[in-house]
């Protein structure tokens, strides 16, 4: 099940796919009057998420408010998340060879602990929202297409065989990176967290709705080239170790926002380096749950 935020007729809505993926039903033609995402991640019931999988797959006839998936635009599913993005740094080792290789550093191919990283995000970019430049201090725009996870029930302590239980769904995100400000400054908040640098979309894809541990596609291409393509189940470190891990430290809450990190093909792995310009398009796909497609501003 897909779940939406997006805009019809100038009103912003929270909605589910139909099936077909041809139609969008608001949530509030049901009864649920949720007034953003963050509102559905925190208070979804197992009724309400058993309805909306029936009614996903009913035809629109006689559905208030229902439209045209053509009639609707699509905005990234979490707008404003209420805490810092977590992410994974080297989560896929031929991504940490070219980051090594880039830095010119040596690389033994051995990842014996997880990176953890953060990303301020102010507000997410829609699925086909423009990538701010900040052209005046970043010289070296990159891509980084990666799996959103995002936390459904607080998470403290949770043993890996009972991550599951604490996943509400998956989504695309870009983890847009200026390469010659995270070198400046020897680590990646900065780098990584100027405004415009998170899209984010096109829904959420309910856990359920996928086996699990899921295997998704994934790939990367600019102005139609392909320069990622990868597996999720070639990340280093996967979902149950990551919240398992950060459990045991801390409190994930629910609506916590977790981005897994990046298959190798990113713009500092090639030689020369392929970084973004002025007007360069970016697809960001995973199989399953969509595709993001977003501009770079001048």
């Amino acid at each position: 099940m897909k779940l939406l935020t997006y805009e019809v007729d100038r009103r912003k809505d929270i909605g589910v796919m139909s099936k077909d993926e041809m139609w969008v039903y608001p949530l509030r033609a049901f009864g649920m009057e949720y007034t953003s995402m963050m509102e559905v991640v925190k208070g979804f019931s197992q009724s309400e998420k058993d309805l909306l999988e029936h009614v996903s797959g009913l035809e629109p006839y006689g559905i208030t408010g229902a439209a045209m998936r053509s009639e609707v635009r699509l905005l990234a599913p979490i707008e404003a998340p209420e805490q810092d993005i977590i992410c994974l740094g080297l989560n896929y080792m031929e991504h940490a060879e070219e980051s090594a290789r880039f830095k010119k550093e040596a690389f033994d191919g051995v990842r014996k602990e997880a990176v953890y990283f953060s990303k301020r995000v102010n507000r997410t970019v829609g699925p086909d929202g423009e990538i701010s430049s900040h052209s005046d201090i970043v010289d070296s725009l990159d891509y980084e297409a990666e799996l959103g996870v995002i936390i459904g029930k607080e998470a403290y302590r949770v043993p890996k065989e009972q991550v599951r239980d604490h996943i509400f769904g998956y989504t695309i995100i870009n983890d847009v990176s200026a390469r010659n400000v995270q070198n400046a400054h020897k680590q990646w908040y900065f780098g990584k967290s100027l405004d415009g640098f998170t899209p984010m979309g096109p829904c959420i894809l309910t856990a359920d709705s996928v086996e699990y541990p899921p295997k998704f596609p994934i790939r990367s291409l600019v102005n139609g080239e392909v320069r990622q393509e990868s597996n999720t189940e070639r990340m280093i470190f996967d979902i149950d170790h990551i919240v398992s891990e950060l459990s045991m430290g801390m409190t994930l809450k629910a609506g916590t926002i977790i981005s897994t990190g990046t298959p190798s093909g990113v713009g500092m792995g090639f030689t020369p380096p392929k970084f973004l310009k002025a007007g360069d398009v970016v697809e960001c796909v995973i199989e399953g749950i969509g595709s993001i497609k977003n501009t770079v501003s001048e």
